[in-house]
């Protein structure tokens, strides 16, 4: 099966303390061998897996859990559905009224191999991407890595950042202006969190990109910049004449620390 590369002799994945034996993950992908390599391998990590072989099954999986109480930690999302576009899901569910679907983190699997593909994922609001085929662990990797971002938001003494009309809540992981929440990916709000707790001070790319993912920067990644770009569209007065994520031509971005003076 030429979607996930075999893993070897390893004896599996080791269990990690930074997930709990109980996060829920749904995969919605048509090809049923890979879903049962992925949860068979995911199970020894700690997880829990539910499998959709379409969008629509997947919808209703996601609904039911949260009628119950009981809604998924995060999001394996195929780009190629049966009966839907991968990205028209991803849009659906960013654009979904009920907030625990809005902002339930994405991880979106691809075969086209298209930076295209990957790059409008990312703008619709996927938190992170993933090429078949792929090595399990490094599905393991990047989903520990987008859960570990939502969990450094825990509920705790962090005391809110103030810029303005902007404020970051980083316990409640929520960015409001003029006390109006906007809506924000894990991955968007972690950028956000990134660049504010470094005001007035040009960050490279790359030192963003190690500041989320903890590794070095991919070759030809540009996910930074489809980032700021909706952080842009979700917190400036005028996305074109941005106020409080600047662009330094060559180098990266600059938050601003005085912000709201000129209006």
């Amino acid at each position: 099966m030429g979607s996930v590369r075999e893993a070897g002799s390893s004896a599996g994945p080791r269990a990690s303390t930074v997930v709990c034996m109980s996060q829920r993950v749904l995969l919605i992908d048509d090809d049923a061998a890979l879903a049962r390599l992925v949860k068979e391998y995911l199970a020894g990590a700690g997880f829990v897996v539910e499998h959709s072989a379409d969008a629509a099954a997947g919808m209703a999986a996601l609904r039911r859990a949260g009628a119950t109480g009981r809604g998924f930690d995060l999001l394996i999302l195929d780009l190629m559905l049966p009966d839907a576009d991968g990205l028209e899901l991803c849009r659906k569910l960013r654009g979904e009224a009920d907030p625990a679907l809005a902002a339930l983190p994405i991880v979106m699997l691809t075969a086209r191999g298209d930076e295209a593909d990957r790059i409008v994922g990312l703008e619709l609001g996927a938190d992170d991407y993933l090429g078949k085929p792929f090595h399990p662990r490094e599905l393991l990797a990047r989903l520990r890595a987008v859960l570990r971002r939502g969990a450094r938001g825990a509920p705790g003494s962090v005391a809110p950042l103030r810029f303005g009309r902007l404020e970051i809540d980083r316990a409640a992981r929520v960015a409001r202006v003029d006390g109006e929440e906007r809506p924000l990916t894990g991955h968007q709000f972690d950028l956000l969190v990134a660049l504010a707790e470094s005001a007035g001070r040009v960050l490279s790319r790359e030192a963003l990109m190690n500041r989320l993912r903890g590794r070095d920067l991919e070759a030809f990644d540009r996910s930074i910049d489809v980032h700021v770009s909706r952080l842009r569209a979700a917190l400036e007065d005028d996305a074109t004449q941005p106020r409080r994520i600047l662009t330094v031509r060559g180098v990266g971005y600059v938050f601003a620390q005085r912000q709201d003076e000129e209006r």
